[in-house]
């Protein structure tokens, strides 16, 4: 039989059943009837299409929703703009890297836990293995002067900007939601900080939830659960005891093993926004204990910078170059695997509950505003320490210009893009 047709609003792909979340809680139709089989991806599309943006996703976490939103939603329609701007909020107001932990959520909703792992090894692998091998291979380097360095953070001013644009209209497309976002991007500007986002997105609920009608819905089928709730029980009691247990193991058996562990697994857990702000505690934990050089350290953020993917795989690069063994390879995985691990525990804990407190009229209404400060927060990310970094000179405005438009009328993917401005930036010098 042919493909029904979307219609105007739906953002279903012509040839998938409804992919997006449900009104009521898990179990439950709008009408009460038994609910429809969830639809599930098969684990290489997950990979196939996470392993593109690991590929292409340059700028940092808030670059990185806006490749996500032009994959996830506009080009696969996966799920609608309200649903991927509800996992934001979630992985915005939780601890760890936001943009990985978002990949881990569309994954797992899309094909279960193993998805959601599938997921990130597809968007972590490449910045991962790349900065393994310029820490073993290169030596020590700084490449923030590089042109083509900065004709990739002009490259993300656009994606952001179009991301900004598109969220805006429909998730603030009344005054109320537009002050909202407004005073969010004047709170994260006044009062930058590692916390501060959570403030605000806490802010932004409550003021929602007191002054704002509940967002609509279109979809009218319900979906169960993804992961069941006793799965995230035991996942958020292990996220815990391991914050907990991890330093206790380490003063009692003395292991450098474990203290390294412990050190990335607490830099993972403890950090909110992730990206840049894990800076700081990553260089406390390597460099004042002596495991890695502060000239080393220097230039593997600097190749950070210049490669797509998540910031938190310099993590894999401190632990490939660090004078404490195990060094090499293992010693990337170790530095990989624990500082990503409370991201799984966080997301499989969160995610059995959130499609029940989606479904709640109260929680639907702090959702409004959750998202209208979701949007204020891109808004000052877009600013600072995008646009402040990057267009320092009319040559740049005209580059971020060009982006734009290759962005928006002209529609070419994103790393095409991303090629343009990083040849544009090299021919005009940093």
């Amino acid at each position: 039989m042919p493909a029904e047709n979307p219609r105007p609003g739906d953002y279903r792909h012509h040839d998938q059943r409804s992919d997006d979340y449900p009104v009521r809680g898990p179990g439950m139709t709008r009408s009460g009837d038994a609910p429809s089989e969830p639809i599930r991806g098969s684990l290489f599309e997950v990979l196939s299409t996470s392993l593109r943006l690991g590929l292409t996703s340059f700028g940092g976490p808030i670059a990185h929703l806006g490749y996500f939103r032009r994959e996830y939603v506009e080009r696969r329609r996966w799920l609608d703009e309200d649903a991927y701007a509800d996992l934001v909020a979630l992985c915005q107001s939780l601890p760890g890297p936001a943009s990985s932990q978002l990949g881990i959520a569309i994954g797992t909703r899309r094909a279960g836990m193993i998805g959601g792992f599938v997921a990130w090894v597809g968007f972590t692998l490449p910045s991962a293995v790349a900065l393994v091998l310029f820490g073993l291979w290169t030596g020590p380097a700084d490449l923030a002067a590089a042109g083509w360095v900065h004709g990739l953070k002009i490259a993300a001013v656009a994606v952001v900007a179009q991301a900004v644009w598109a969220m805006a209209r429909t998730l603030a497309p009344d005054l109320p939601r537009r002050a909202m976002a407004v005073a969010a991007a004047a709170a994260a500007l006044l009062w930058p900080g590692p916390f501060i986002q959570v403030l605000i997105i806490g802010a932004g609920g409550l003021m929602g939830r007191i002054a704002l009608a509940p967002a609509r819905r279109a979809d009218a089928h319900a979906e169960p659960a993804v992961l069941p709730r006793r799965i995230g029980v035991l996942c958020l009691a292990l996220f815990f005891g391991l914050l907990l247990g991890l330093p206790f193991l380490h003063a009692v058996t003395g292991d450098a093993g474990v203290g390294r562990f412990d050190g990335f697994y607490r830099a993972g857990a403890l950090v909110f926004g992730g990206g840049h702000v894990v800076l700081p505690l990553l260089h406390t934990i390597v460099v004042d204990s002596g495991w890695v050089g502060d000239d080393r350290f220097l230039a593997g953020y600097g190749a950070a910078q210049a490669i797509p993917g998540p910031l938190f795989t310099f993590a894999a690069y401190l632990g490939a170059v660090s004078s404490a063994p195990p060094a090499g390879w293992a010693g990337a995985v170790i530095a990989l695997t624990a500082i990503f691990l409370p991201s799984f525990l966080v997301i499989f804990g969160t995610l059995p509950f959130w499609d029940e407190l989606r479904g709640s009229l109260s929680f639907r209404r702090a959702l409004s505003g959750t998202n209208a400060a979701v949007v204020g927060l891109l808004l000052a990310a877009l600013y600072t320490p995008l646009w402040t970094s990057a267009i320092l000179r009319p040559v740049d405005l005209l580059l971020v210009g060009l982006a734009v438009g290759l962005l928006v009328p002209a529609r070419l993917p994103p790393f095409v893009v991303v090629a343009v401005c990083a040849v544009g930036g090299q021919l005009v010098g940093p």
